[in-house]
């Protein structure tokens, strides 16, 4: 199938809502938007994967890509360290927080192992706090920065527009699948 595909058609379907551009809100209403998409992640992720069998949930989404399965399990690990990065950045003056290798989660024992719906679970849970966190800041409080050691320093509201594409970004990962495959 790899073979098959152009190098376009290969980048859409690794970046099927386009790649993450982190970029600062152009104004306060922006900024809710972001949250309020945060906020359905863990409804629209859960849509997404409804009623799938344990052989599409092993389907990866794109030649060389994860499983579904992997997506699935992938989406709280990564949310749960933007969580911890926010809360790190709201307590610490510009504390530079720990990388961790995505990919090499996706492979470990646990992904394969654990049902989706412990990790459907969690991102509710991890959720409803963070929308809590992030409806409560103010201004002051996005402008809030960290140093990531391989991208630099950021600002909590730069970093809020990535979580905004992350979960849009793997949604679409599963739903485009599902409509490529007849799901």
């Amino acid at each position: 199938m790899a073979e098959s595909l152009s190098p376009a058609q290969m980048e859409t379907l690794k970046y099927p809502v386009g790649p993450c551009l982190y970029r600062q809100p152009t104004n306060a209403e922006e900024r809710r938007q972001w949250i309020s998409e945060i906020a359905a992640c863990p409804v629209k992720l859960r849509g997404a994967v409804a009623g799938l069998t344990a052989q599409q949930l092993d389907t990866p989404y794109r030649p060389g890509g994860w499983t579904v399965r992997q997506v699935v399990h992938h989406v709280p690990d990564s949310h749960l360290n933007a969580y911890v990065r926010f809360k790190l950045a709201l307590t610490e003056d510009s504390p530079t927080i720990k990388p961790y290798d995505e990919a090499a989660w996706a492979k470990l024992p646990d992904t394969a192992a654990t049902p989706i719906e412990v990790s459907l679970q969690l991102l509710e849970s991890l959720h409803a706090r963070w929308v809590r966190l992030l409806e409560a800041m103010t201004e002051a409080d996005f402008a809030r920065e960290f140093h990531h050691p391989e991208s630099g320093t950021m600002s909590l509201d730069t970093y809020l527009s990535g979580y905004e594409w992350h979960c849009r970004h793997h949604v679409a990962h599963i739903t485009r699948l599902r409509g490529r495959m007849g799901w």
